[in-house]
């Protein structure tokens, strides 16, 4: 019977881990994010960076939404914290202590497309984990989307 119970228990384990794992988004889909809104925001910049802030459907997807950002750091719109937009974020730290904001702001000017990691709060579990954003640099904005590393 313990055989039994130890088989079924690794046989659910094993078909919802996979069921889990689509509950998150993939690196992937955070640079397709980046790309529909690079698009979008160069068909009109105003009413995308407002859509992203009122979470419209189209701008988040599980835990995964955009945030954009001036060169000099201050947020522009935000898919998961409206109260961020307008504020000055470059001193922003993570979890570690690391800038991530103002890293932001020197790897958009060096090499305007790259991928970054740091920590921060999950919107769905709500713990800190670590997370990679990929980030482009849009005119003079700084689009990113990441993923949290579960």
């Amino acid at each position: 019977m313990k055989k039994f119970l130890l088989s079924t228990l690794i046989a659910t384990s094993l078909v919802a881990l996979p069921a889990l794992a689509e509950n998150y988004a993939t690196p992937k889909e955070a640079e397709a994010m980046v790309a529909k809104v690079a698009k979008a925001l160069k068909a009109n910049r105003d009413e995308t960076l407002k859509e992203i802030t009122a979470k419209n459907k189209k701008w988040v997807d599980r835990d995964l939404y955009p945030v954009v950002y001036d060169m000099s750091g201050k947020c522009l719109a935000h898919g998961q914290n409206p109260k961020s937009v307008g504020k000055d974020l470059i001193d922003m730290a993570d979890a570690d202590g690391k800038e991530f904001v103002k890293e932001r702001v020197e790897l958009a000017k060096s090499k305007g497309t790259f991928w970054q990691d740091y920590k921060f709060t999950d919107p769905v579990s709500k713990k800190v984990l670590p997370k990679s954003a990929y980030c482009e640099k849009v005119g003079e904005d700084i689009v990113c989307a990441g993923v949290y590393k579960h």
